[in-house]
Parts: structure tokens; C-alpha cells; sequence
């Protein structure tokens, strides 16, 4: 592994030795990449045969299945919910929150699951169980098991899932890992997005029961398969290579991963400041959508306008995680993030300025571009920063705080609300997590080494 400026770059997977020098013993070639022909040093094995673009295609589709998951995925049903089972919307908003804190917890062995079983495997294990969950949800008849139901939905969908599709491919790409985790993202979120709007007309059909249980039905059905049969864990277990291009000529086919172990990675000062911009950026994005109809409606937006904001919300976090996806390959990470968590901050404060029309398109802009660019940043800086051999384990424990702080947010503005009667104070105060976040990328010293020791 060597050091490029800040940038760290792992070693291509299929290689004989260490870009830095040294080599590594020869592994014998798997029989299952007998029949693939070699290539030459430098050669790619680009177009349909390399396995990498499929891998971005799936995993953009298994970050879509996560949407029953989401706080967008469960807000359809909170109406009904209260409704049927006879408890207050205080209730339903503390067992989403419990469920989100513990669910968070088991993101660091999820992520080492990643690391010792393989991506593949953790799919589809993930998948039975959000589908089991979801089903199990039809079921609920009190607050004990809503609440155990969340803590699975939002531990299997919101958290694992997501966080095995995106590591998934950073183990196929390296010069264009940015670009091809922009596109994963950036389908993946209009999946998430559009997604409300399917469960609405489930649960007006059929019932909030027959709508999860039909949403955990389509988990199975299209998540498992896809693990099974579309799923590679790495490019050398077909015979391919990272990016698709063929290492030179001293180099192995099949050389050990690199990077850093987690507890290295938690020493780092890098590591916390790109988890604190996803913990601002998860903070406030979850808790100003949780309250978007009321927060746009004391601007003097009607409830339908203010549900329409999600969409120059959505439109802007697609355009941005791509644009980031393609300059995260070019530009250093902290300048990305920076950039973020201003975008951030200022579509914080400016939801105390909206009025009906062109102010509020803006906001909306603001605060999806904030998100899209976090979404492709972070997906890419932690390889770039700490290779690849413990990235699960490194990316479980960053989850953990993001999904942690998510449950935080509606509850911060809510207290705030009910404090001042009214969210525009709040939201002052809330607006300085984003700043302390960028200042604190802004000061941290990055990695010089891709060896800890």
C-alpha cells in the first residue's frame, strides 16, 4: 500500500507483492478461475465481463430494499398505527427511538461479519431476517412488540443492510471506487425516496398489516436471490481484478487485503471527525424530514406543499452524490466534507426563512445536496484512509454513531419546539453541529501511513 499526498491505496486484489515493493507468496490459482483467461499488465477486463458494474447495479438495488427501514419507509404507517393500537404519537416516537439506539448497537458486528464471513453471505442473512421482521410487524398488537419490531427494521434494514451494500463495492473498485459509490448511492436513494409512495397505496388498499408483511415477502423474494446469485465478495474469487485491470507483472493473484485494524483506526483523529459530520448530517436530515409538515406548515406552507419538498430534496441528493462520487477520486476527502457540512448548516438556518414558493425549493436543495454529498464521501473516504482488510469493522462502528444520532433528531427539535413554541429558535442552536463538525475535519491531521505500526 502506498501513500499518495493523503491518499492511501490499497493494494489490487490479484497482485504478487505490495505496490510499495516487497512481494507476497504466490497463492495456487482457484479452480473456479481456471477457465479466465490472464491478461496482460495493465490490461482491463473492462465492459460486460467485468463482474464490478453488476456488483453497483445490485448493490444499489439492496440499498433501495432497505426503504421499510427508513424513517421515509415507516412514516406512512404511524398515523395508522396510532390509530389501531391505542397509543399516542409520544409512544410510537419513544419506541422508534428505542428501536433505533439498540439496533444501532449490533452495526459493529455486523461489520465484522463482513470481514470474516464475506459480503455475500451477510446479504443474504441480513435479508431473511429484515424479511422475517417485516413480517412479524403484521403482527404487532402493542407498544412492547412495536417495539421490538423497530429495533429489528431499523438494525437489519436502515443500518446492515445499507452498510454491507456500500462495502460491497469499495472491495471492487479503487481509482473509480468514488465514481461507483456515487452511482450506488445515488439509485439507491431515488429507490428510498419513491419508495413512500408505494407503501401508501399499500397500506390504503390492503392495511397497514398486509403492507408489511407484503413489503417483508418482497425483501425475501429479491434480496436473498440476489445474494446468493449476483453477489461476489471480491473481484479475485472469479478471477478478476479491482477495476477491472490486470495487475503488472510482480504481482500475485490473489494477495491478502490491506489496511488498518480497528483499534488503529480508533486512535485516529480522521476516523471521529468524518463520524461527526455523519452524525450532524444523520442528526438534522432525520429530524427536519421527521417534522417537515409541521416545521413548513408554521411557515405557511399547506401540508401538501410541504410533503412536495421531498422532492427537490431527493433531486438534489441524486445530482450530488454523483458529482461527489466523481470528485471524491480527485480531490481530498476533507475538502468534500467541509463543503458538506456547510450546505448543511446554512439549510438549517435557512428553514427559518421559508415562505411558500422559491425559498422553499431552495431549502429543500440545501439540505438534499448536504446529504447526497455526505452519503458518497463517506462511502469512499474510510478505504481511502484505512484500506480495505477491516474496512466492515471500521465502517460498522462510524454506523453506529450515525444511527444513533438519527434517533436524536426528531426528539432534539421536538424539545426545542415545545420549549420556545416555535422551531426557528431550535434551529439556531442545532445549526452549530454542522460547524463544529467541519471545524473539526478542518484541524484533524490525516494518515501518513497505510501501515499503523
Amino acid at each position: 500500500m502506498t501513500v499518495i499526498g493523503a491518499r492511501l491505496t490499497p493494494p489490487a486484489l490479484g497482485t504478487t507483492g505490495c505496490r510499495g515493493g516487497g512481494t507476497l507468496s504466490t497463492p495456487a490459482k482457484p479452480a473456479h478461475a481456471a477457465a479466465i483467461p490472464d491478461h496482460p499488465p495493465g490490461a482491463p477486463t473492462s465492459g460486460w465481463r467485468f463482474h464490478g458494474w453488476r456488483i453497483v447495479a445490485y448493490c444499489a438495488l439492496a440499498m433501495a430494499m432497505t426503504a421499510p427501514g427508513q424513517t421515509t419507509g415507516v412514516s406512512v404507517f404511524i398515523d395508522p398505527l396510532i390509530a389501531d393500537l391505542g397509543i399516542s404519537r409520544t409512544q410510537v416516537s419513544t419506541a422508534y427511538l428505542t428501536g433505533t439506539l439498540i439496533g444501532a448497537c449490533a452495526m459493529p458486528l455486523v461489520g465484522r461479519a463482513i470481514d470474516r464471513f464475506g459480503p455475500r453471505r451477510v446479504i443474504a442473512t441480513v435479508g431473511a431476517v429484515f424479511g422475517a421482521i417485516l413480517l412479524g410487524l403484521s403482527f404487532v398488537t402493542g407498544l412492547v412488540g412495536l417495539t421490538a419490531g423497530f429495533i429489528g427494521i431499523r438494525m437489519a434494514g436502515q443500518g446492515a443492510l445499507s452498510l454491507v451494500a456500500t462495502t460491497t463495492v469499495a472491495y471492487w473498485f479503487d481509482k473509480r471506487r468514488g465514481l461507483a459509490l456515487g452511482i450506488t448511492s445515488a439509485v439507491g436513494t431515488a429507490g428510498i425516496s419513491l419508495a413512500p409512495v408505494l407503501f401508501e397505496r399499500l397500506v390504503a388498499d390492503h392495511g397497514w398489516r398486509q403492507a408489511w408483511a407484503i413489503e417483508g415477502i418482497a425483501v425475501w423474494l429479491i434480496v436473498i436471490p440476489l445474494a446468493l446469485f449476483g453477489i461476489r465478495d471480491r473481484p479475485a474469487d472469479i478471477g478478476q481484478h479491482i477495476d477491472g485491470i490486470a495487475p503488472g507483472t510482480d504481482a500475485a493473484s490473489d494477495a491478502p487485503l490491506a489496511g488498518w485494524p480497528l483499534r488503529k483506526a480508533l486512535r485516529t483523529g480522521v476516523f471521529w471527525a468524518v463520524a461527526a459530520c455523519l452524525a450532524a448530517s444523520s442528526m438534522l436530515t432525520t429530524g427536519l424530514n421527521f417534522h417537515q409538515i409541521a416545521l413548513l406548515g408554521e411557515r405557511g406552507l399547506t401540508p401538501v406543499e410541504a410533503a412536495a419538498n421531498f422532492l427537490p430534496q431527493t433531486a438534489a441528493a441524486l445530482i450530488a452524490t454523483l458529482a461527489a462520487g466523481a470528485l471524491i477520486d480527485r480531490l481530498p476527502p476533507k475538502a468534500i466534507l467541509i463543503t458538506a457540512m456547510t450546505i448543511l448548516a446554512c439549510a438549517v438556518l435557512s428553514a427559518r426563512l421559508i415562505a411558500p414558493g422559491w425559498t422553499a425549493i431552495g431549502y429543500g436543495i440545501l439540505l438534499g445536496a448536504s446529504n447526497g454529498l455526505l452519503r458518497a464521501v463517506e462511502s469512499a473516504t474510510y478505504p481511502r484512509y484505512f484500506g480495505t482488510a477491516h474496512l466492515g469493522a471500521i465502517r460498522g462502528s462510524a454506523h453506529t454513531l450515525t444511527i444513533a444520532a438519527s434517533a436524536f433528531g426528531p426528539l432534539a427539535i421536538s424539545l426545542g419546539h415545545d420549549l420556545t413554541n416555535q422551531y426557528g429558535t431550535a434551529l439556531i442552536a442545532l445549526a452549530a453541529f454542522p460547524v463544529l463538525a467541519a471545524l473539526a475535519v478542518a484541524l484533524v491531521r490525516e494518515p501518513h501511513s497505510a501501515d499503523p505500526r
